[in-house]
């Protein structure tokens, strides 16, 4: 199947399923899944195999990347479109949640939750599947654009760890690299998709501009524990979101080979 058909066939089926990931928790705006073909991973980037390289991005063993390799572009869209994707991403929130549950909560309302947005919270897939994923140079415009919209579905697996959390009495920050002109959009774009209360979301003054993320995340993180507070865990889907200083008690990163923030 090309890349195009892929995206068609995503589009037909994202607007037009309404099936629910789990019998646990009801998921608006559902992600819908795509079968990968068969020896997408084969393709061959500078030796390796596409599936290697994917590899090496999820360890951070390669970093520094601006594009996803040309010839692995399919198979990226295979990924984030199939069935192996929404595993991972089951894997990470599944393990998150175990840990979360073990840990005793103080009982005074400092104990916190830090998501990320992008790719974690909210998917930004419709997005992708309409113009490639990852291979051509970011396009800040089109994408500011697509976030205007508020129409970013749930990451399911991520949404129902969010319920699971603040079932257990967990505080909820998000920490977004979106900027500060784009909170009410994506303020209204996160209640639509079912995440209905946080304690903070942080979005990215222009004070930080030319900061790294991992600088923005850090200080951000700071000025949460300054307050009192104690991360309890750290969920992302960026290295960035995940290093740097105040992290939080345990660091768990979701999959995402499309794009590289440092």
């Amino acid at each position: 199947m090309g890349l195009e058909l892929l995206k068609l066939q995503f589009l037909l089926i994202f607007f037009a399923a309404t099936s629910c990931a789990s019998a646990e928790v009801s998921i608006p705006h559902q992600i819908h899944l795509l079968r990968p073909q068969a020896g997408a991973a084969g393709s061959k980037v500078t030796g390796l195999t596409c599936l290697s390289w994917r590899l090496g991005v999820e360890t951070n063993n390669i970093v520094g990347w601006k594009t996803v390799p040309e010839e692995c572009e399919g198979y990226v869209g295979h990924y984030m479109l199939g069935h192996q994707y929404r595993l991972d991403s089951k894997a990470v929130t599944d393990e998150a949640f175990v840990y979360a549950k073990s840990h005793v909560l103080a009982g005074d309302g400092k104990d916190l939750w830090v998501f990320d947005i992008d790719e974690t919270t909210l998917s930004n897939l419709p997005y992708y599947a309409s113009h490639g994923f990852g291979a051509e140079p970011y396009n800040f415009t089109l994408f500011n654009k697509w976030v205007l919209t508020s129409k970013a579905p749930a990451l399911p697996e991520s949404l129902q760890l969010y319920k699971r959390l603040i079932a257990l009495g967990l505080k909820i920050v998000f920490i977004t690299g979106r900027p500060e002109d784009q909170r009410a959009a994506t303020t209204d774009n996160l209640k639509k998709a079912g995440y209905g209360a946080w304690l903070k979301l942080v979005l990215k003054a222009s004070s930080y501009s030319g900061k790294t993320a991992v600088f923005y995340k850090s200080s951000e993180r700071a000025k949460l524990v300054k307050s009192g507070y104690r991360i309890i865990g750290n969920i992302g889907d960026q290295w960035s979101d995940l290093l740097g200083t105040n992290t939080g008690n345990r660091t768990f990163k979701l999959p995402d080979p499309m794009y590289y923030i440092s």
